[in-house]
């Protein structure tokens, strides 16, 4: 799966195929119902060179103790950048530990995914996702595609750092009686923040930009939280409960149970990366990727799912400010190191994914070559050099 040896599929609305109608009678994923059924829908079968390999072997990623680093610690705060640099070099993964985060805060956050997602259906889809948008409830994006679904359900809300909107999401989409969970899913998101802050001043020292630079850009982030629930299915082995993707985001902070089921494709075949309680799995994402320009990697990877264990994920992405230009910082631009990407704004790459594109491993390209089609039909009359299309290691 070499990311940049296909070249993307033409844009389409999501949802449809070429030279096909949208469905009439939409598919309803319930995973209550839908677990214990000896049989899966075909829309769930992926292709076979697609297909989860379940035994995929562990991949070993560092984990950074951050204990020495918050705390002020020079030496420590050298030693942490130089791991996640030689990681995000290779793959863009790895895990933190010693993050001062409170496992109770952790643990009740997971108690409300069971809560919400053993919940009715009906109740479920008072919060249901709208066409288009970002945030919502997806019973697997059955409204989005219609073939190689993921068999998963999830909740993805805002989070924005200026202001307090989680709260009051769950009051006013799903009810009064959310008001709980929106008072710990807003103190989750803040310290989901506080860590993701501490992480850019990490890939600046490692990137040789600086401590504050990516943690002043990421300062006002209007970011997502999404909450994972991956029901157990009959028939593991022909589907997956999310398909290979990057991260159109920035960073990726993942708190997984106990179950097991995140793979990374990485020296052309897929590993694991087992759970472990104290610790989050941090990735980078496209739009990451992009601010390195190209140097730290977007690595793709998905979720498989198991017949007797439903597995729950906690997953905070960070992302900029709506309207901020996402552009490198001027010491990894040169003769030697060109412009990989356009500048762009995060509202721009996240309409794409919503309405135009569904994410792989070819979405940052797919976009770029999207955006400079797109500047070059509104200005016809002057042509557009650009040296970013050019083909990248």
């Amino acid at each position: 799966m070499d990311r940049t040896a296909s070249s993307p599929p033409p844009l389409l609305p999501l949802g449809e195929s070429k030279g096909e109608e949208k469905k009439q009678t939409q598919l309803v994923f319930d995973a209550i119902r839908l677990r214990n059924e000896s049989s899966i829908p075909s829309q769930f079968i992926w292709p076979e060179d697609e297909k989860p390999s379940l035994d995929a072997e562990e991949l070993q990623v560092p984990f950074i103790d951050l204990q020495g680093f918050l705390s002020g610690d020079a030496f420590a705060a050298s030693e942490a950048s130089r791991l996640v640099g030689e990681a995000c070099l290779r793959h863009g993964f790895f895990q933190v530990v010693n993050h001062g985060i409170d496992p109770r805060l952790i643990a009740a956050a997971h108690n409300y995914v069971d809560a919400f997602f053993s919940l009715p259906l009906p109740e479920k889809q008072r919060a249901q996702r709208k066409p288009g948008e970002s945030c919502g409830y997806a019973s697997s994006f059955t409204g989005r595609f219609t073939s190689k679904l993921p068999w998963k359900e999830t909740l993805s809300f805002r989070y924005s750092a200026s202001q307090p909107v989680v709260e009051d999401y769950f009051v006013d989409v799903i009810g009064d009686d959310f008001r709980q969970f929106g008072e710990v899913y807003q103190e989750y998101c803040e310290e989901m923040n506080r860590l993701s802050l501490g992480i850019m001043e990490l890939l600046g020292l490692s990137l040789g930009v600086g401590r504050t630079h990516f943690r002043e850009f990421f300062q006002g982030n209007d970011s997502i939280m999404r909450l994972n629930y991956y029901p157990p299915c009959q028939k593991p082995d022909l589907t997956l409960g999310t398909g290979p993707h990057c991260d159109p985001t920035s960073l990726t902070i993942l708190h997984q149970d106990q179950v097991g089921g995140l793979q990374v494709f990485v020296d052309s075949e897929w590993r694991s990366i087992s759970p472990r309680t104290d610790a989050f799995v941090v990735n980078i994402g496209d739009t990451f990727m992009a601010l390195s320009n190209g140097k730290f990697k977007s690595c793709l990877h998905r979720a498989v799912v198991n017949c007797s264990t439903a597995r729950k994920s906690l997953a905070f992405f960070l992302c900029p400010g709506v309207e901020k230009v996402v552009r490198p910082p001027t010491q990894l631009v040169d003769k030697e190191n060109p412009r990989q990407y356009p500048d762009f704004s995060w509202s721009a790459l996240l309409d794409f994914t919503q309405k135009h594109y569904r994410a792989d491993m070819n979405t940052l390209d797919a976009f770029s070559k999207w955006l400079l089609q797109s500047s070059s039909a509104q200005v016809p009359h002057v042509p557009i050099k650009s040296p970013f299309l050019s083909s990248r290691p």
